[in-house]
């Protein structure tokens, strides 16, 4: 199987999402229907970064590693490295 660390974008709120998913497709349509407490204000919400992994912990070890530096200039500098 694969497994998705994901970063997405709110130009409405001007911020940034981390997380991460086995069905990539799914989970933006449900950021954007509302189904997240923590993205409903954001939506829409556009797919910046992605990064596959063939296990779960693989995914979310690397959503914590990037949620643990809080910074959103290195974010945008990830997201920059693959435009």
């Amino acid at each position: 199987m694969t497994y998705y660390f994901y970063i997405l974008y709110s130009e409405k709120t001007d911020r940034y999402y981390v997380g991460s998913c086995q069905d990539l497709k799914d989970r933006l349509s449900r950021h954007n229907a509302g189904y997240s407490k923590s993205t409903k204000a954001g939506a829409p919400w556009v797919l910046k970064y992605t990064e596959t992994f063939d296990m779960r912990s693989a995914a979310t070890n690397r959503e914590a590693e990037i949620k643990k530096k809080k910074s959103r200039k290195y974010i945008e500098q990830l997201i920059s490295s693959v435009a």
